[in-house]
């Protein structure tokens, strides 16, 4: 990108304050504990940790990890996911609480101890342990270490159900009690604990909850990663009795989409040795593999070239030509673009020109970025693109916005027809006033709202913008001329001119109003129901 037209864009990105907001990054926080006191002489703790985040000087509890019975050095299975602000201190407050067997309230619980630190402190150093404190300050024999692990784009989640047949029973007057442990096995052999199930009480044949995971705990991205997995008979004194393992991978387990089951040898290694005869100690079955409803967003811009919006020489135009300062289309593609941006999922946008002379012929579409395949590179680059042509342009006529609505339907529609069909495009349109083939328009809309695409339409400058607002089609059912109805309602109209000098979270809140439930309409009605978190098992109540 040139130096001016980053100047442009950086301008135009501090005017509208976009680069007010910290940076954002996901991260992942796993607790373990040692060395927990024994209150009392004839059992062991039963542990469970709260973690609270300071809000306005008030800790406010976060969440809490499962309860695990009679242990002194328990590793928590359950991870907290939390959104990490570089430019802001995150004050996270640990707590330590023995829940007696016969109830689970913190009320009621003994306090063990609580440590305190900033989530800036965690992320900087991976692993962070730190004795725990007890009342008045006291420091106590205990420790606890709180690891974290950033989501780099493998923060997407797969849902697994596993249940067991035949396993041993290690138990004299009833059967045994299985739960079953999954480990990642990291680049320094270390093991990391994924998830823990429930424990099934006396059942050789158990069934566990469904439970979801991230790839990136699961994996990190190797789809050949080595899972170490161990099935063990739970005890209420926290010494479980070891029934078997075996290994798999991520790859393995994808063998059991589409209602397949993959299914492993539960081996004991001992067993293996000693007993001539061993063939196993039972088999677990996987018999759900679901990753997430995975759709790819794909944005696509037009800009409006006619010459209603004035000279680009002349300061009074929309696309007047500033070496510095951003015109009012900048503006908007900057502001509105960066909240699409964020969702694209090659961050690749083919940008559009329409209603230009270019040099002699009058053009209804055009590319804005000649020297690009495939879009410019995120909107910096359509600003590039935008800021190189525009000089070379004569602002012409009408404004039609028909044809680029049919150019991208005609891709969307390619992409319905796909064996995947997981595509969906976002048309950014930049104009300033009434359109001038609003009959074609309403029959490209109509057309486009049975295909995998939404229309984000943004008004440049004070014109009037009531014919907009009827394409929005919130006061009705958008019709094409011949009276068809559109499927669903594909069309967001903004009027940039009500945000220009409002929050950027205002402006998104607005722009991305519609999207999300256009998106779900679509693919439901195509029978793909996307899955939402609340859907999932929680692993919270979990007590081995």
């Amino acid at each position: 990108m040139s130096d001016d037209s980053l100047n442009i864009y950086e301008s135009a990105a501090n005017t509208l304050g976009l680069f007010n907001s910290p940076c954002l990054a996901k991260v992942e926080l796993r607790v373990t504990c040692k060395g927990i006191s024994d209150r009392d002489a004839l059992s062991k703790p039963d542990p469970c940790v709260l973690i609270k985040m300071q809000s306005h000087g008030q800790w406010l509890e976060v969440d809490r990890t499962e309860v695990i019975r009679s242990s002194i050095s328990p590793t928590f299975s359950k991870v907290f996911t939390v959104d990490f602000y570089f430019e802001e201190v995150q004050r996270l407050r640990y707590e330590l609480y023995d829940i007696s067997s016969n109830h689970n309230g913190i009320k009621e619980a003994d306090f063990l101890g609580a440590m305190e630190c900033t989530l800036g402190q965690i992320v900087s150093q991976r692993k962070l342990t730190k004795p725990l404190l007890k009342q008045g300050s006291t420091v106590s024999k205990s420790f606890i270490m709180v690891t974290a692990e950033e989501l780099t784009g493998n923060d997407d989640y797969v849902e697994l159900s596993f249940s067991a047949r035949k396993l041993d029973d290690k138990d004299f007057f009833s059967k045994s009690d299985p739960f079953l442990e999954i480990f990642r096995m990291n680049d320094d052999d270390t093991l990391q604990l994924v998830h823990r199930t429930e424990t099934v009480m006396n059942n050789l044949n158990p069934v566990w909850k469904t439970f979801k995971t991230s790839l990136n705990s699961l994996c990190s991205g190797d789809h050949d990663r080595p899972l170490k997995c161990t099935v063990w008979d739970w005890d209420s004194n926290g010494k479980h009795d070891y029934i078997g393992e075996y290994q798999a991978t991520f790859k393995e387990m994808r063998g059991a989409m589409d209602g397949r089951q993959v299914q492993w040898e539960c081996i004991n290694p001992k067993y293996q040795i000693k007993k001539k005869n061993y063939k196993n100690s039972g088999i677990v079955i996987l018999n759900q593999f679901k990753l997430p409803f995975d759709c790819h967003l794909s944005s696509q811009v037009a800009i409006d070239f006619t010459a209603s919006n004035g000279d680009p020489h002349n300061s009074c135009s929309l696309h007047y030509i500033h070496p510095y300062q951003p015109n009012e289309y900048l503006k908007a593609l900057v502001a509105v673009g960066e909240i699409c941006q964020d969702y694209d999922s090659d961050k690749m946008f083919p940008a559009f020109g329409f209603g230009a002379q270019i040099p002699v012929t009058v053009c209804v579409l055009f590319c804005v970025f000649p020297t690009y395949v495939y879009g410019c590179a995120g909107i910096q680059g359509v600003v590039e693109a935008y800021q190189t042509c525009l000089p070379k342009l004569q602002l012409y006529g009408p404004t039609n916005i028909a044809p680029i609505i049919q150019k991208v339907a005609s891709s969307a529609s390619q992409e319905m027809h796909t064996k995947e069909a997981m595509q969906y495009f976002i048309l950014l349109i930049l104009t300033d006033g009434v359109i001038t083939d609003m009959a074609d328009t309403r029959e490209a809309i109509v057309q486009a709202s049975h295909l995998p695409m939404s229309i984000i339409i943004v008004g440049v400058g004070s014109a009037d913008f009531s014919d907009m607002q009827m394409l929005d089609g919130d006061d009705g059912i958008l019709r094409s001329p011949k009276g068809e109805p559109c499927l669903r309602d594909i069309v967001q109209f903004v009027p940039f001119r009500n945000f220009k000098h409002g929050s950027p979270a205002e402006l998104a809140k607005t722009v991305l109003a519609e999207v999300p439930n256009q998106v779900v309409d679509y693919y439901n009605n195509k029978g793909i129901k996307p899955k939402v978190p609340s859907e999932f098992e929680s692993s919270r109540t979990f007590a081995p």
